[in-house]
């Protein structure tokens, strides 16, 4: 009878043989780097969820104002916190969202990291002129 080959040995099946290569050479696996991803999709679209709601009704009350009407709506703390807060998390969920989906699809090493920095680098500059043109018109 023979004996069963050790723990570490490479003939025993186990979790690692679902993973890529790629994942295994990195380590990572559903303990590690792509749990806080996780995370950060979920809460992003539960904040977006009410931010949604209140930016909806708010441009409904808004219908035919006027722009001093406008921007003196967006003075208030209230309605300028909530709007900054609509533009980051809008674009970190956009970021996030699309960075599974080239992570998933995009089968090029080099086409795939090209792709993930030009999304952040778009998200990043588009949220800063958002937050620029929501500070400018409410303060």
């Amino acid at each position: 009878m023979a004996t069963p080959p050790p723990a570490n040995s490479s003939k025993v099946p186990h979790v690692d043989m679902m993973r890529s290569s790629l994942g295994r050479a990195r380590g990572l696996g559903s303990a590690r780097a792509g749990s806080g991803h996780w995370w950060a999709l979920r809460l992003t679209s539960l904040a977006l969820v009410p931010l949604s709601l209140w930016f909806i009704c708010s441009a409904i009350r808004l219908e035919g104002a006027t722009r001093d009407d406008v921007i003196e709506w967006i003075s208030g703390p209230v309605p300028l916190v909530l709007m900054l807060a609509l533009v980051v998390a809008t674009f970190h969920h956009l970021q996030a969202g699309l960075q599974v989906v080239i992570e998933d699809y995009v089968d090029h090493e080099g086409l795939r990291l090209a792709s993930i920095l030009l999304i952040k680098a778009l998200s990043v500059l588009l949220a800063l002129a958002c937050i620029v043109a929501v500070l400018r018109l409410g303060l």
